[in-house]
């Protein structure tokens, strides 16, 4: 097995809402925010090269929406799927499975295109797509928070495609060659791979760790639904996370691509950042 970086761009979002209830005199020693409050997010995805499948978790913004809407979080170092592929030695074609650990558009907007006729259509035309049940019902069926976070045009194109598989909450599916842990604070049932890597665990750990800034217990984002339970998730997975030596991948840090914890008395905190290549 061999894991690859792909970096699909940045964007900005407020600092505020990234960090909640957490004031910005303690989150900007860590994040600093630009004039108008907002800071720099990556989109990075992972491509997993495993015999013959290859598996591209999470696909970023994507670029089939109006410039408006780009405009509006600040998108820069843009980067589509197809070049990045190519740059690793690979096409969209030679995709066989996309994970998606939820479908925010930020997750899952690349992974539908506008074709020149301009209709929707799946990017990677040969992979198999993977959600939850639970987690496509929550996101075609969107609450009033997550409405302007689940676009219909990033979601529906996969189930018309016929590519769309599930997978089973609590089960561990041999369709695919890592672990899934499921969380429900961010949204419902988003899903954390969880790799075996050159002898270590690898978490892809989505937007349940959006960054290395959010590993004190209480920086929680407002975007989450239920952030009480994101509390108790994310010290749950510290602990396991730190017992079991995970290797940290961070989708959304433009600083750092990778981490590990150590134990203290003042809890679990940051022991060192690496990239990925460094494993």
């Amino acid at each position: 097995m061999e894991l690859h970086v792909l970096n699909t761009g940045k964007f900005k979002l407020d600092g505020g809402a990234m960090f909640g209830v957490v004031p910005k005199v303690l989150w900007q020693k860590s994040i600093e925010p630009d004039e108008n409050n907002l800071c720099t997010w990556a989109m990075r995805c992972l491509l997993i090269e495993d015999g013959n499948r290859l598996i591209l978790i999470d696909t970023g913004l994507g670029d089939k929406q109006e410039e408006k809407f780009f405009k509006h979080y600040y998108r820069s170092e843009t980067q589509t799927l197809a070049k990045g592929l190519n740059q690793l030695g690979f096409s969209i074609e030679d995709v066989t499975d996309v994970f998606l650990t939820h479908l925010h558009f930020d997750h899952c907007g690349g992974a539908v295109n506008r074709n020149s006729s301009g209709k929707f259509e799946t990017a990677l035309p040969n992979a198999t797509y993977w959600s939850n049940a639970s987690h496509w019902k929550w996101a075609t069926e969107p609450n009033k928070r997550e409405r302007a976070s689940f676009l219909s045009e990033n979601i529906l194109p996969i189930h018309e495609s016929g590519q769309l598989k599930m997978v089973e909450t609590g089960v561990r599916t041999d369709d695919l060659p890592f672990d899934v842990l499921f969380f429900d604070g961010h949204t419902e049932k988003q899903m954390i791979p969880i790799i075996e890597y050159k002898g270590r665990k690898v978490a892809y750990v989505a937007d349940l760790l959006p960054s290395h800034a959010h590993l004190p217990i209480p920086y929680v984002m407002g975007y989450d639904t239920r952030p009480l339970l994101t509390m108790t998730e994310k010290e749950e997975f510290l602990n396991m996370a730190e017992r079991n030596n995970f290797a940290l991948f961070f989708e959304h840090d433009s600083q750092f691509e990778c981490a590990d914890l150590q134990r203290t008395e003042r809890g679990i905190i940051l022991n060192k950042t690496f990239k990925l290549s460094e494993l």
